[in-house]
């Protein structure tokens, strides 16, 4: 059993080296990629209309959370 041991602890120090060498060689590809991506769009700016969207959209979502807390019963929970 103890041969089966050292075997088994050799194979996995080699399959954690493998992938930390992986995670080196993946991880500046991703981020050129990723670089590429974001050069090949020009990004455009939010018209006003779109803004006031979002904010009544996330205002909405803060109103119906209190309104539903405020619903509860008293001793479950606190606004947050």
């Amino acid at each position: 059993m103890y041969i089966m041991g050292n075997q088994l602890d050799s194979f996995v120090g080699v399959i954690k080296s493998k992938v930390k060498a992986l995670k080196k060689m993946k991880s500046p590809l991703s981020l050129k990629k990723k670089r590429n991506y974001n050069r090949n769009y020009i990004k455009m700016e939010k018209s006003a209309s779109v803004k006031v969207a979002f904010r009544t959209k996330k205002a909405r979502k803060h109103i119906d959370k209190t309104l539903e807390k405020a619903d509860s019963s008293p001793g479950e929970s606190t606004i947050s």
